[in-house]
Order: C-alpha cells, then structure tokens, then sequence
C-alpha cells in the first residue's frame, strides 16, 4: 500500500523559521520539495542564505565522537546548546596539548624509521660506520645498483678503476659501498653514476658504532617512542571516556540542530509589507498532515495551506510505502525493480503471495521447508535481513507442498500425498494424449496470474487517465478480453465441454486483436490529437501486422513460461530420488544416514537458490513487466525526530 500524501505550503516570519522547525516540523515527516522551483508563479523570491552555525562545532564533535570505543552501548541524554559550547572548548584545549605531542613523538617516529631503513642493506658491514666516514683521505660512498648493471660494472669497469667495492646486500639491487680517493673522486663518482648508482647520504656525526649495534640502538628507541606514544594515545581515550556520554549526546543535539538549520537549503524568501517572509513547501502522510495542521491552528505567527488543486503542484508525490509487518521484508524485491509510483498499486502484497506460493510449489518438502523455515526466521531474528525473512516466509510454503505432494526429506513412502505425487501424476489433454499433471496445472496457474496483471494494468491506466493503456493496449481491456477468451476456451478443452460457437470465438478474439493492432490511430481519433496515421499506411499496417504478430509470441512465451513451476516441482522429487538411491534407501537395504543428511544439505542450498532466482525471473519479466513501471520517488523525511532544548 502507499501512503496518501498532501502538499503542504508553510509560511512565516523570516526569523521565526527556527523556533517552527525545532516547535513543530521536527516532529513530523515532512518530505521538502525546493520553494524556488516549485512556487514559480510567484513574484520576487529569492533563495535563504545564511552560513550554518553548527558546522563548525559539529565537526569538532563528529572527531572526538570518532575517537570513542562502543560509542552504541553509552547513553545519550538532552543538552543545551549552552552547555555544549565550553564542552567543546574545554576538550579541544585538553586534546590539542595531547595531539602537539603526539605529533612530535610521529615525526620522531618517521625520521627514525627512514633512517633504519637507509641502514638495515648495510647490517653486514664489520667496520664502525663513524670511522668510515671520517676518513681523511678516502671518500666513501654508500648507495646501490641495479643488479642487471652490477655485472656489467664487474666485468668491463672494476678492474681498471682506482676504487674498491665492498657489496653488502642483494636484492633487485647491489647495496654496498665504494673508497675513492680525493684525487680520483671525481673520475670515479662519474663512472659510478654512469652504472645509475643511487647514492644514499647517511648524517655526519649521527651513527656511531657498527650498523648491527646503531641498528639495535634504534629500535630500542623506536620501541621507546611507540610506548610514549600510546601512552598519550590512552590519555587522550581516557579523556574522550570520561565524557562519552556528554560527547555523543552534544553530537545528537547538534546533528539535529544543523539538520534543522538546513532547512534554508530548500526555503525561499519574499518580503511583504516591509517585512520578509520564509516559505517552505513539501509532501506529509495524509495523517501527519492533520495533526501538524490541528496543532498549528493557534499559532498566529504560521500559516499552512494544503493544496489539493493539482494543477498548482508542479512536482510529483513521493512514494511511501506502508504495508503490514509480514509483508514488509518483500518491499526489498519491489525496491529492486523500482519503486512505485504515486499513481500506481503497490505490488509488495501480490509478490509476497504469489513469490511464496510459487516457491512452494516448486520446492514442495516438508522436512526441507521446516528448515528455511526455522534457519529463515533465525537469521533474521539476529542480523534482521529482509531475504531471510522472506526465505522463511517461503519455507512456511514448501512444508504446506511437501504435504501436498506427501514428501518428506525425499522420502516419499512416511507420508500420503494429500494432492498427488509430481512424478507419478498423469492427466489426459485431448488431442495431446497423457501429459503431467503439475505441468497442465503450472500453466493454467501461470494463465490466471496473467489476467490478474492485466487488470493492474488497467487500473494504473484509469488512475493516470491513459486512454490508450486503458482500452487498446495489449495488456489493457482488449488484451483481457482475448486472453480470458483464450484461457476460458483453454479450461473448456481440457475439461472435455464444449466450446462457445465459432461465430462468438471470432468475435471474442478478432475484434480485440484488431482494436490492439489499430490502438494508436483510434486513440488518435478519440482524443483529436493529430492525424489518425502519420506518414505511410502502407508501412504502418505492415509495422502493426509484425507488431501484432509479436504480441500473439509473447502472450504465448509468457503462458509456457510457468512450465517451470511444474518442471521443477518434478525436478525436486528427480533429485530426492538420486539421493536416496546412493544412500541405499531404494534397495530395501541398510541406509547411509551421512549421505542422506549431506544430500539433503546439497539439495536444500542449490536448489533453493536456483529456485529462489527462477521465482524472481517470473515475477519480474512475465508479471511486473505487464502492469508495473517502477518509476516512483522515494519518500525522504528531511528533519530526525530529534528537539533540542
């Protein structure tokens, strides 16, 4: 179902706008439409601008809520704006002394880790690594190179170059260093830079002792910054903890003031008598519009008009749905396809019923529905997922089936069919010989189904005043009345009665094919809208004869479509079967109660998914495609039903 909407236009004092959302607005659910584009008509508005002044202290809060553990489990009660303002100046001063703190100690904390970086290739060096580079003679260089450039470097270069390379670390690369001296430091660096040997500048005076004892050096300081660092970290937690409470309940206060505040987004402006005036427009429940008007009545500063002339509302009504708790968890399908639109049915309660109806019959097993059944409903009672409602729902079904069809874990020799047995059960079509019964069954199911679509078809036809989609369309009155003919004809046949005289068969199938075929141009007529046949009528009857034919194929795919009901209701009992003949329970033998039970495990998850998808595909393409557009918008509250005092 969808709720009945009204279009609310509230106006007032300009500076009053705060006191009425916070006093009453907030109370309701009111969807805003903008002001400026839907008042069009009226002269010299202009947009409310005004900068959010709880943007900033918002953003303070939002960062010391973030830094809260379990924030879920702390109770959050009323505060003032007033007793929010020196909360956060107090936290902020306290935090911002922690947080310079802890800034230095990261700082500390990079230069730290890039220096043992730049020396964790050389850990293999013996020598004091301060000596190496104070020598007084010879210039040391460390660095590395490409190994594709390090064999080149030994074979042709090394040999014939006044330098010495000691290698400390292969990877990609050759990490090590070189001893030049001062005389020959150029030469070398040059023939070194030519072999993309990329130097690495280790700080004068900083290292003492060989690269395994600095190394140890800075990770005993490492661990002493990291320690001094979560302990001003604790601090900070500790802080932030002790006014949890005050944090997230100025945090609650705050995001319904800002939000309430926002309201100027959508506001526009007009000024009146030397004084200016907000108005702001949008969409209430039916029933929430009444009592927001009834409480309002005695407010002289407010004033509200509910327009019902449609022809002055320029945007259309959002789409909120209401429909009983059962059916609820099936709105998530309906949302998949889209959401209704104002004028159209809600169809969550035909896909509800006919979803878990169709399911059933395809997934017909008592001991196999009892476990959708009680996994369904238990998953959703912990993570409250719509699907697993729905597949408990659905399982509530294919216990009723399994009954019906006397089937129970595959077994079907504990319980009697109470209906019949999908692969045993025969019936005979004239003129078609024995075909299965659940098959036969499907398909007049799957008939009814479609009649039942066509005239949702019409009604959302007549509530949008479509002539055309109302009378000629395939799916409208002509279409319902030939393919009721033809599922009438069909009951008559297989029930062996007499079929209506040829004469009245013509009728009731020609004339309505000829109205859909000829829809366009006779819509034409009736409305006075143009020429009855634009362009060639040549053409034209040829587009329609293929178009027509099209419509006879589809309306015939569409019947045959419900086959699989049938077919997989035979399938279930196939598969069963299979089971049970690798347990050895056809044998009369002993049974292997483990392949029983994984059997059923295997079949219950596959095929219950496979079925599950396949119900979907018959309620998208061969039922919503017939009455359904999904065009709707959803209704969006814009206040939280939140009051600051």
């Amino acid at each position: 179902m969808i709720e009945k909407m009204k279009f609310l236009s509230i106006t007032g004092p300009k500076a009053d706008i705060d006191r009425v959302v916070n006093e009453y607005l907030s109370k309701y659910e009111i969807h805003l439409e903008n002001a400026l584009t839907q008042l069009t008509q009226v002269q010299h508005l202009s947009p409310y601008i005004q900068i959010n002044p709880y943007k900033e202290l918002l953003t303070k809060v939002n960062e010391f809520a973030g830094m809260l553990e379990n924030p879920q489990e702390v109770p959050v009660k009323e505060i003032s704006l007033e007793e929010i303002r020196p909360l956060v100046q107090s936290l902020d001063e306290k935090l911002s002394k922690i947080n310079k703190k802890c800034e230095e100690l990261k700082e500390q904390k990079i230069a730290l880790q890039e220096d043992m970086k730049n020396l964790s290739p050389f850990l293999t060096l013996p020598e004091d690594v301060d000596k190496l580079i104070h020598y007084r003679f010879v210039q040391v260089r460390f660095g590395r190179i490409p190994m594709e450039y390090y064999g080149k470097f030994k074979e042709y270069v090394y040999d014939n170059l006044d330098t010495m390379f000691y290698p400390c670390h292969q990877d990609d690369y050759v990490w090590g260093l070189y001893f030049v001296l001062w005389t020959k430091m150029e030469q070398v660096d040059a023939v070194f830079s030519s072999m993309h040997f990329e130097r690495i500048y280790l700080k004068k005076d900083y290292y003492h002792g060989t690269p395994q004892k600095i190394y140890s050096e800075y990770e005993a300081h490492l661990e002493n910054l990291n320690r001094e660092y979560e302990k001003y970290q604790e601090k900070m937690k500790k802080l932030l903890e002790g006014d949890a409470s005050l944090i997230l309940s100025a945090q609650a206060a705050l995001n319904a003031l800002s939000t309430n505040f926002d309201v100027r987004k959508v506001a526009a402006c007009v000024k009146e008598h030397q004084e200016t005036f907000y108005i702001l427009c949008g969409w209430m429940t039916q029933k929430d519009a009444l009592a927001f008007t009834k409480e309002i009545e005695n407010d002289t500063k407010l004033f509200c008009i509910i327009e019902d002339d449609k022809n002055k509302i320029s945007s259309t009504p959002p789409t909120k749905l209401k429909n009983p708790k059962i059916f609820k968890p099936f709105e998530m399908y309906v949302k998949m396809y889209g959401l209704p639109d104002y004028h159209e049915i809600d169809p969550t309660i035909f896909v509800a019923l006919t979803y878990s109806f169709i399911f059933g019959a395809m997934f017909g097993d008592v001991g196999q529905g009892l476990l959708l059944v009680i996994g369904g409903f238990l998953l959703y009672k912990i993570k409250h997922m719509n699907l697993a409602a729905i597949i408990g729902i659905a399982g509530i079904f294919s216990t009723f089936f399994g009954f019906m069809f006397g089937s129970i874990f595959g077994f079907e020799d504990i319980i009697d069919a109470v209906w019949l047995r999908p692969v045993e059960a025969m019936t005979l079509v004239p003129g078609l010989g024995n075909m299965n019964t659940v098959f036969v069954v499907a398909i007049v199911f799957g008939m009814f189904l479609i009649l039942t679509t066509m005239i949702f078809h019409i009604i959302n036809a007549v509530r949008s005043r479509d002539l055309e989609n109302t009378l000629f369309d395939q799916n409208a009155v002509c279409g319902l009345v030939f393919y009721g003919m033809l599922t009438a004809s069909a009951l008559l046949f297989l029930t062996g009665h007499a079929l209506p005289a040829a004469v009245v068969l013509g009728v009731m199938f020609g004339v309505p094919l000829l109205l859909i075929m000829f829809k366009e141009p006779i819509t034409r007529i009736l409305t006075k809208k143009g020429p009855a046949i634009e362009g060639s009528k040549a053409m034209f009857l040829v587009q329609s004869f293929f178009e027509l034919f099209e419509i006879m194929l589809s309306f015939l795919s569409n019947t045959l479509s419900f086959v699989r009901i049938g077919a997989f209701a035979v399938s279930h009992a196939a598969m069963m079967g299979v089971v049970l003949m690798l347990a050895g329970a056809e044998d009369g033998g002993s049974i292997n109660w483990l392949i029983i039970i994984l059997g059923n495990l295997f079949v219950c998850a596959m095929e219950g998914l496979i079925v599950g998808i396949q119900v979907l595909r018959l309620e998208y393409y061969e039922m919503f495609s017939r009455f359904y557009k999904g065009s709707g918008k959803e209704f969006q509250p814009f206040f939280k039903n939140t009051v600051t005092k």
